[in-house]
């Protein structure tokens, strides 16, 4: 599987989830490490977009691409295991208590959700306390240039 992983370029070579620990996004609360990443570059670009404007938009941004071998566990919520108000923002707490529950629990390495922001695709959310997270690997990072058309 690949995945994709749209990040400033300070923090685009280790995969540690302390970024999403320091605050909790949507599928988790602050103190729980997980890295988020997207089944395509279009989707990661996609996830990031809504907290940009111009005036925020980083030059230093990589775009990590990331193997995960096929023997890695992987879970998979459709949109209808999620409660109504999943895709809602600010995040509810009924998702981030899904994710935090797919850390702790530790029966998977990856938990593909649904884009709150693509309908159809999906993010794969990363637990790197997982025994199998070490045969993920860092593949490239690439700079990446988001065209200023997108943000306003």
């Amino acid at each position: 599987m690949r995945l994709f992983r749209l990040t400033r370029e300070k923090y685009a070579h280790e995969l540690s989830g302390i970024g999403a620990a320091r605050f909790g996004y949507r599928w988790n609360s602050a103190g729980v490490e997980m890295i988020y990443t997207a089944e395509s570059r279009a989707l990661a670009l996609a996830e990031v977009l809504p907290r940009l404007t111009a005036e925020t938009l980083p030059n230093d941004f990589c775009m990590v691409e990331i193997t995960v071998p096929d023997e890695v566990k992987v879970h998979t919520l459709s949109q209808k295991s999620l409660p109504a108000d999943w895709s809602m923002f600010p995040h509810p707490e009924s998702t981030k208590a899904f994710g935090d529950s797919f850390v702790k629990e530790g029966k998977y390495c990856l938990m593909r959700v649904p884009s709150a922001v693509v309908e159809g695709d999906f993010n794969c959310l990363i637990n790197p306390h997982h025994g199998q997270f070490a045969k993920i690997k860092v593949d490239a990072v690439r700079r990446f240039k988001v065209d200023h058309r997108l943000v306003r």
